[in-house]
């Protein structure tokens, strides 16, 4: 196994001839890291998505046993309809405002992705300023740099 100063040297060596610059290796390893998330993205969605499947789906599969209980069980109780009405006047209720939940919800969460995106896209309207001005910057210092030779 080589040495970290081998493996340095041996790089050296290889690249000698090749030029290396800063923007270079920066754009190289936020290329990697770009094409790492990109290609972690389907994959992470997709678990989302089977999560809330499967928590859906026990969900249902809930209120399924629960159905067929009231129909071994409950049925012969002879529950009084009033009381069943009034359950379902509180279970449509509730269902009302959940649903309610779940809008407000995914509007917060689009007005998040809407913020983020906004915001990223001001960051890169401004970073295009900035490179910009220190492109000039630069090119005016190896002017000056140059006709005071």
């Amino acid at each position: 196994m080589q040495s970290i100063n081998e493996q340095v040297n041996k790089k050296n060596e290889s690249s000698a001839d090749s030029k290396i610059s800063i923007c270079g290796m920066m754009n190289s390893s936020i290329s990697e890291i770009i094409e790492k998330i990109e290609s972690e993205m389907p994959s992470l969605f997709q678990g989302y998505s089977d999560l809330y499947t499967r928590y859906l789906h026990s969900i249902k599969d809930m209120y399924g046993v629960c159905n067929l209980t009231e129909k071994q069980y409950f049925e012969k109780l002879n529950v009084n309809q009033n009381i069943l009405r009034a359950f379902d006047d509180c279970f449509k209720s509730s269902t009302q405002i959940l649903e309610s939940n779940v809008d407000l919800s995914v509007g917060l969460v689009r007005s998040y992705i809407q913020f983020r995106l906004s915001f990223v896209d001001l960051w890169d309207k401004h970073m295009h300023v900035y490179m910009n001005i220190y492109a000039k910057t630069l090119s005016e210092f190896f002017q000056r740099k140059d006709t005071s030779k």
